[in-house]
Parts: C-alpha cells; structure tokens; sequence
C-alpha cells in the first residue's frame, strides 16, 4: 500500500395470572310465617299494595340514582382523563419544548421532514467530476474519460461549497491529473455552473470548490456537539449520481464518537440508519430544526448489513473547510515529504528486512531530504514511537506541527541510523 502524506420474554405477572372470579352467595334461609285467618282479606290486600308501591319506588329511584351516579361517573372520568392529558402536555413542555413544536408543526403543515425538505434541498447541489485520459485525448467518449458524481452543500452567497474530498480529488491540483479534470455542479433550480477546486483535506475527506453564480440558498449549520442519540435525522444528496437528485431519507441519530478507519485513517464519525448511497456522499445530514450537523461520508455495505451510514460531524468540518476557503491547506499541519509502503511481518522475514516503511521516494527539498533520508530506507521510528503501518505513521505526525524537530530511525543496508527530522508545512 502506498502512502503520500501529502495526501421477551416476556413473564406475565403473577397476580394477573391468579386472579379468580367470584360469584356472590345469595342463599338464605326462609322462616316458616303464620298467617291468621281471622285477618281481613282487605288487610291483605293493603299489605301488597304497600309492597308492590315499595318495589315500584324503590326502582324508579334506584333507577334515578345509578344514572345520576353513573353520570357523574362519567363526568369525572373526563375530568380525570382531561387532566391527565393537560399534565402529561405541561410536563412534556417542560421535559422537551422541541418535541412540541415538531408536533404542532406535523399538524399545521403536514410531515416536519417536508418542511426540512423545503429549507434544506436548494442548498444540495450535484457534483460531476469528469477525467480526461491524457494519453487518448478529450473526446467525451466512455474510452476517453472516466466520470464520477456526488454532492456539495452551499455554504456562503458568493458560491462556496463544502463537499467530500473523495468526490473531487482529480481536480486537486497537488495531483498529476488536475489539468484533465472538469468538475460541474447542478442546482436544484436546474442551473449549471463549471466549478473550481479551491482546497481539499485528504486526511479528513473534506474540500471545497466554488461556482460562480447569484441568488444561492446558504445551508444553514447547526451544532452537531448537541446531537443526542435517537433524535430524528435526515439525508439529503443524490444517490447513485444526478438521475435521482435531491432524494430525501429520514432516520434517527444511531450512535455518537463513532471511530471508523477509512483509507488508512480513523475518523471521528455520526453514525444514522438514514439511507446513504453511493452519490450521497458530500450532501447534507439534517437535524429536525433544518440545519445541517454533519456531512454524509461513508456507508458500510455488505451483505446482511443495513442501515450503517456515516457522517463527518460538523462541528469538526466547520474549521477545516474555514481554512481551505482561506489558505487553500490547512495551516499549520506537518509534512514528512516521502512516500512509502508497509513492510508487514510476512515481507519482512521473507526478504531480511525490519518491519516498517520502506521509503519508495523522497521529495526534495523536503523535511526528510534535509533530514537524510534516502530512497530505500526503512522508517521504524518516528518521535521515539514504533512505526509499523501507515496509521501509525499519522497518529504520530497529528501530534506535532510544522517547524517541530523528531527523531527518526532508519535502517539502511542493515544499518541503523538516527537521524533528526524537523517537518515541513504540508500545502
């Protein structure tokens, strides 16, 4: 591998399960009564008249007390229910106001992820980066070029967008084939415009190009440090290039901090079950109040896997794009000035050699040219730290800066030799 540095059970409860129904016992017993014959029989009958008018009024008044009971019933069950969802709405205010605000907004207008849609996708553009093959020529034919597309974010009125590094890396003039490169951009209102490479971060897959046109809609950038895991997010981009443009994807923030190694480099990464696919790569990842906290970088894909996306968080775009919009580079960032490849345990033994980086070349005039470093050298050391791999080579290098002096060890012919290495600024 080379390496430029430039570059349920669920268990009923019990007490329900032990439940038993239980009929009332209305047996009784009856005494045997002894009616006298010498009563009148009119006494009789003014007995069961008595009787019959009990009973007649024993149930018209039952009758009225269980509705006025069964009524007032009613009436407090509203009440309680009526209170209890005007306490749960008063603590859902004070627990979550946001939350309150997207339902109001879900029911005036329709889905909050319309709205987001409607603030959001004028500021997604489409990128078409376009390689010429030099040897044949320009020709617009499949055997001529080689073609590849992504997405950009608006980020300022006078046409700066903020895209993935991967997604216009042929146009960064530090590579051999910038001059063969065209990059284009399309907007949602259907205009187009020729782009220009402004500066890019291979590190850290962030870069920034600029078109010349008016009346741009500016993303707006929210705080992705505020982020809490579960809350809505949604994708913007163009996946699988300008034929499906704008799409809109919607999940949740799955995960905070996520380190994941991309190209020999760890990032620190927002993980969403957002649909991002190839094309998405550049766009915008949303919050529900329409900003955007973080831009879509990497999907994992393999099968039985779904739902695994990646975004560069803003709060860490934000200040490396400030500076490619300044400088072009990012200031300050140290520079070995070789390029190399791993000596892993297998090579190692199988031609005699330490395991390290075996420098392929050396670019004059650089920190490692001053410091002596030759081609076919073999670099295991790095700041008093073992280098064995490429990523161990940059964790070292990110704790220093341009001007700082380290040691380095070398081995040469089966020699080793310490050298002192002082870093230039990587542009």
């Amino acid at each position: 591998m080379n390496y430029f540095d430039e570059q349920k059970n669920c268990n009923e409860d019990d007490s329900i399960n032990n439940v038993e129904a239980v009929k009332p016992d209305f047996s009784g017993s009856y005494k045997n009564t002894e009616i006298k014959v010498k009563r009148k029989s009119i006494f009789k009958t003014y007995i069961l008249l008595i009787l019959a008018t009990s009973v007649i009024s024993s149930m018209v008044v039952g009758g009225v007390l269980y509705s006025k009971f069964s009524n007032e019933l009613k009436n407090q069950n509203a009440l309680i229910q009526k209170a209890g969802i005007t306490a749960s709405l008063n603590q859902m205010k004070i627990d979550n106001l946001s939350k309150i605000n997207v339902v109001k907004t879900a029911l005036a207008k329709g889905s909050p992820v319309t709205e987001i849609a409607k603030k959001v996708g004028p500021s997604i553009v489409g990128i078409r980066m376009t390689v010429g093959n030099p040897q044949i020529g320009f020709s617009g034919s499949d055997q001529a070029t080689a073609r590849s597309e992504g997405s950009g974010i608006i980020i300022s009125k006078d046409g700066y967008i903020m895209t993935n590094y991967h997604v216009v890396q042929y146009a960064d003039p530090k590579g051999g084939t910038s001059k063969n490169t065209t990059l284009e951009v399309f907007l949602p209102d259907k205009r187009q415009a020729k782009a220009k490479f402004i500066g890019g971060d291979s590190i850290n897959d962030l870069a920034v190009i600029k078109i010349d046109l008016k009346n741009l809609t500016v993303a707006e950038l929210g705080d992705s440090s505020k982020l809490e895991v579960g809350e809505l997010a949604v994708a913007i981009g163009n996946p699988l290039g300008m034929d499906f443009a704008g799409s809109v994807t919607v999940g949740v923030v799955s995960a905070l901090n996520r380190q994941v190694d991309a190209e020999n480099e760890s990032m620190n990464l927002i993980q969403t079950d957002a649909a991002i696919n190839p094309g998405n790569s550049g766009g915008a990842l949303v919050n529900s109040q329409g900003q955007v906290i973080g831009i879509n970088s990497i999907k994992i894909s393999e099968t039985g896997v779904e739902g695994l996306g990646f975004a560069i968080p803003i709060k860490d775009a934000k200040p490396i794009v400030d500076q490619l919009m300044m400088f072009g580079y990012i200031k300050g960032r140290p520079l070995i000035g070789i390029s190399g490849q791993e000596i892993t345990d297998i090579i190692a033994q199988q031609y005699g050699l330490p395991v390290g980086i075996y420098i392929m070349e050396v670019t004059p005039g650089g920190g490692a040219d001053k410091a002596g470093i030759l081609k076919g050298d073999v670099l295991v050391s790095l700041g008093d730290k073992e280098v064995k791999t490429m990523k161990d080579l940059d964790s070292v290098k990110k704790a220093y800066k341009a001007g700082d002096v380290v040691k380095v060890v070398v081995y040469r012919e089966n020699t080793k030799k310490n050298l002192k290495l002082t870093f230039t600024e990587e542009r």
